[in-house]
């Protein structure tokens, strides 16, 4: 366990890439605040949703939400646009590697069960925590706007285009968070005019 967790703790200096690449400066955001961010929200929102009457497993939301990204501890966060050079199928392939890697000295299948769940969107669970990832990021852009910086628009096109596979309840929901971060930009924008 202890390699494990000396090994995750490159995730609180690892810088996820997206804002550099923007021109944002160094130390925006490490993977491991993007983390603590996703399960936040993957939290909130599944209480919401229980409290609707939505069956979740939340032991699952917030482990899955906890460990999406433990991948990056050995192979770097790679922005989306790494994925048109690489290929879909080669990022994939290479996550699970190193997903694969860090967790095999633990022992303890569940990890990589999570971790696979969470990659194919098996379970309402897994779109869920997918969600709360995006709610996430947007939140961070709406921080970052809010502190002055522009040219961040293409975050936003996710939540007018986000398809997470959710029905009923709990894709509206979900909606109703991403019209809400829309509103709350709409109104730093127009507030900096």
């Amino acid at each position: 366990m202890l390699a494990t967790l000396i090994e995750l703790q490159r995730l609180k200096g690892l810088d996820r890439t997206g804002w550099p690449l923007r021109g944002l400066p160094s130390g925006t955001e490490s993977v491991a605040a993007h983390s603590f961010g996703v399960s936040a929200a993957a939290m909130l929102l599944a209480d919401r949703l229980v409290a609707q009457g939505v069956n979740l497993d939340m032991e699952r939301v917030l482990r899955m939400a906890m460990i999406h990204d433990w991948a990056e501890a050995r192979i770097g966060d790679m922005p989306r646009t790494a994925t048109e050079y690489f290929g879909a199928e080669a990022r994939r392939q290479a996550e699970l590697a190193a997903f694969t890697d860090i967790v095999q000295e633990l022992g303890r299948p569940m990890y990589l069960d999570l971790f696979e769940d969470y990659e194919q969107r098996r379970s309402l669970e897994a779109r869920l925590v997918k969600a709360a990832d995006v709610i996430d990021l947007l939140v961070q852009v709406l921080a970052l706007e809010k502190a002055g910086y522009r040219g961040l628009n293409e975050f936003w096109e996710v939540a007018e285009n986000a398809d997470f596979r959710l029905e009923g309840t709990v894709k509206e929901t979900v909606a109703e968070v991403l019209r809400t971060l829309v509103k709350a930009r709409n109104d730093v924008r127009a507030g900096s005019k």
